[in-house]
């Protein structure tokens, strides 16, 4: 790697542990970057899912006050998110690369489409429902396939399933989905790391800048409107689909 692209790639790091801190959307930072390292898209994938971990442990343990009251109330939501990363992370690696580029234009831009729709997303505060219900069950089971596969606006969509199947404040449910998706990117990064498709140098730069970014994210909270931030996330993401779509 070239010092430039080592300054590329920490940038993006750092820029996506603050934007998910804030807004969500790292994936399309760190995607992004590795594209134009050259990495090919499933690893591009794969090394994302290890990049962002650091920020949804950190972000689970600020909410642990939540988790530790309800927590016997996501243990099927547990297990089900589990099976459905492995699920969608084994189907990312049944695929070879050209495959897998042919549809990411398409998932770029589904992905794209969810996170600019996040404010009309975000889930309301109502009555808390059970969340063992069949359709939450199912609902966080698609989701969690989703995110053990691609990833890019899971935790927006995990949101607004939990918020119609489930209730409750937007706390309760932002806590609960953090702690899920813990669990689908670990589940992931095992499955990646054993198919050995980690781009590891890559990986290695953009960790730490990730867990800086994470802790600069609530400085950036205080003075940069959520709304530019989200809005030059949808930027990459549509830049990064034309890129797809254009170079396909």
């Amino acid at each position: 790697m070239t010092i430039t692209m080592i300054a590329l790639l920490a940038a993006a790091g750092f820029l996506s542990g603050a934007v998910n801190a804030i807004a969500g959307g790292g994936t399309f930072l760190t995607f992004g970057a590795m594209t134009l390292a050259g990495i090919p898209p499933i690893s591009a994938n794969a090394t994302s899912s290890i990049v962002q971990f650091p920020g949804y442990i950190t972000s689970t343990i600020a909410y642990w006050d939540e988790i530790s009251h309800r927590w016997r109330s996501a243990l099927v939501l547990a297990v089900v998110s589990v099976v459905g990363a492995f699920a969608g992370a084994f189907l990312l690696l049944s695929l070879d690369n050209p495959s897998f580029r042919e549809i990411v234009p398409w998932l770029l831009a589904a992905a794209t489409a969810v996170f600019a729709a996040g404010p009309w997303l975000k889930p309301k505060n109502s009555a808390e429902r059970s969340a063992n219900s069949p359709a939450c069950t199912i609902g966080q089971f698609l989701t969690s396939i989703y995110g053990g596969f691609f990833g890019a606006g899971m935790g927006i969509m995990m949101l607004a399933v939990l918020g119609i199947t489930t209730g409750g404040t937007y706390h309760h449910l932002n806590a609960l989905k953090n702690l899920l998706a813990v669990l689908i990117a670990a589940v992931a990064i095992i499955v990646f790391v054993g198919g050995g498709v980690i781009a590891w140098p890559e990986a290695l730069v953009m960790i730490p800048a990730g867990a800086l970014g994470g802790y600069a994210g609530v400085w950036m909270a205080r003075r940069v409107p959520q709304a530019v931030l989200r809005w030059c996330v949808v930027a990459v993401g549509v830049a990064l689909t034309v890129y797809y779509f254009v170079t396909g």
